[in-house]
C-alpha cells in the first residue's frame, strides 16, 4: 500500500496508546470509586464495563480464543464502530456506494476489535480512575479519566472517554489520550489514504481486512 502510516501495524504512538486507552477501560484490576454525585448515564456506563470486562480477564477456565471472543462480543456491545467507521471516512463517505461503505464499516469493525484485543492484554497492571464526565449536549458525553502505572513515578496520563446515548442506549463513539482523539487521527490516516488510490474505498478494505487478520491471531 502506499501509506507508511497504514502500514501494519496501523497505530502510530498515538494511535497504541488510545487502543491502551480503552483497553484499560475493560482491563483495569483496580478502580477508584466514583464520585457520589456522579449519576450519569455515561459515568455509570463506564464503570459498569470496567466489572465486565474483568470478570473476562480473570477467569482462568478460558483459553487465550475464548477470551479473546468474549472480549470481542463486549467490545462490540459497547462501541458503536459503524459510527465511527463513518465518520472515518471523511468526504469520502459522500461518494461512496452504499455496498462500500456497508463493507467499509464490516471491515474496521473486524480491525478494531482485533488491534484492541492485541493491545489490551500486555497492560492490565495500569489502573484507569474515573474522575468525572462533561455532558456537551443532553446525549453527549465526555467520561474524564487517569491512567496510572502503579510503577511509575510519571503524572496520569489523560484519557477521555466520548459516550452518546442518542440510540437508545449508552454507546462508546472515541477515545482521547492527552487531549488528542483516535477517531480524528483515524480519519486524517484514512481521508490520506483514500486521496492516495484515488478514493477507492475497496482499497481501504482490503488493507483493513488484512490487518485484522495479522492482529486477530490469539496467542496463549
Amino acid at each position: 500500500m502506499s501509506l507508511p502510516a497504514l502500514s501494519l501495524p496501523l497505530a502510530m504512538p498515538l494511535m497504541r496508546r488510545a487502543v491502551l486507552a480503552f483497553a484499560m477501560l475493560l482491563a483495569t484490576p483496580m478502580l477508584a470509586t466514583l464520585p457520589a454525585s456522579a449519576a450519569t448515564p455515561a459515568e455509570t456506563f463506564v464503570s459498569d464495563n470496567i466489572q465486565k470486562g474483568l470478570e473476562i480477564l480473570r477467569d482462568k477456565k478460558l483459553s487465550a480464543a475464548q477470551r479473546s471472543d468474549q472480549f470481542k462480543t463486549l467490545l462490540l456491545r459497547l462501541v458503536d464502530t459503524r459510527r465511527i467507521a463513518l465518520y472515518t471516512l471523511g468526504q469520502y463517505r459522500n461518494t461512496a456506494s452504499p455496498a462500500d461503505i456497508d463493507a467499509f464499516a464490516a471491515a474496521f469493525q473486524n480491525y478494531a476489535s482485533a488491534a484492541y484485543q492485541t493491545y489490551f492484554s500486555k497492560y492490565t497492571n495500569q489502573t484507569l480512575k474515573v474522575t468525572g464526565s462533561t455532558q456537551r449536549n443532553p446525549t453527549d458525553f465526555v467520561v474524564h479519566t487517569q491512567l496510572i502505572d502503579p510503577g511509575s513515578s510519571q503524572q496520569p496520563a489523560v484519557v477521555d472517554f466520548r459516550v452518546r446515548t442518542d440510540g437508545g442506549k449508552p454507546v462508546l463513539v472515541d477515545v482521547a489520550y492527552e487531549g488528542v482523539w483516535l477517531s480524528l487521527a483515524q480519519r486524517d490516516q484514512f481521508v490520506n489514504f483514500l486521496g492516495q488510490n484515488n478514493g477507492n474505498v475497496r482499497t481501504l478494505i482490503a488493507h483493513l481486512s488484512d490487518m485484522a487478520v495479522s492482529l486477530g491471531k490469539p496467542t496463549n
